[in-house]
């Protein structure tokens, strides 16, 4: 049997494993991977640690215990062990000071449109609405939200919040300038004394 590291990347069979377990999930509220990647990338860039207690229903659903069916024990330990990994794996990459490409799947055209990942990082948002509204105040990095707010607002039931069209060339230039302002936000916290989410830490 492979033993592997605390923050080794998932692999793409533990990443299909994990999708399919998602949408498993009663309900249909349970994210995609792409919208886990993006919802993780948001609490660790983010001006304080966020509990697995409050964070986990956002994954599932709704309580793990109610929404997902388990074979035994052994699988939903499985399970989370695959989400604490992947968590691990963004944090590591973030806290040496690295880039990290997000997450994204592509759609029935074969296009990473990067939708889903941006819901799930504003949703992350939400939670510290507060603490990311000083980001968002402050001149000098409230630039930080202008790519993921556009992917965000790409299909916006308001047409006013809808960005300009994005055609292939520009999404790819949004998801290149998303992933580097994700490093962004995270030096921007780190640098104003705010909580490391890491892993471990929230695990407590």
């Amino acid at each position: 049997m492979r033993i592997f590291a605390q923050n080794e990347p998932l692999t793409e069979t533990e990443l299909d494993r994990l999708e399919e377990f998602l949408k498993s999930c009663k309900g249909g509220k349970a994210m995609s991977v792409e919208e886990l990647d993006g919802f993780v990338a948001a609490l660790i860039a983010g001006p304080e640690i966020v509990m697995p207690s409050e964070y986990l229903p956002e994954v599932f659903g709704g309580e793990m215990s109610d929404t997902c069916e388990f074979a035994s024990l052994d699988k939903a330990n499985e399970i989370l062990a695959l989400l604490m990994r992947h968590w691990n794996d963004i944090a590591h990459r973030l806290g040496k000071d690295e880039v990290y490409v997000p997450l994204l799947l592509e759609d029935e055209k074969g296009v990473a449109r990067g939708n889903d990942w941006a819901r799930g990082f504003m949703r992350g948002v939400d939670l510290r609405h507060d603490g990311w509204g000083a980001l968002l105040a402050d001149e000098d990095y409230a630039g930080c939200m202008i790519p993921v707010l556009m992917l965000f607002h790409e299909d916006d039931e308001d047409p006013a919040l809808r960005p300009a069209p994005i055609g292939p060339e520009r999404r790819e230039k949004i998801i290149e300038y998303m992933a580097a302002e994700l490093l962004a936000a995270y030096r921007y916290f780190r640098r104003h004394g705010q909580s490391y989410a890491s892993a471990r830490a929230s695990a407590r």
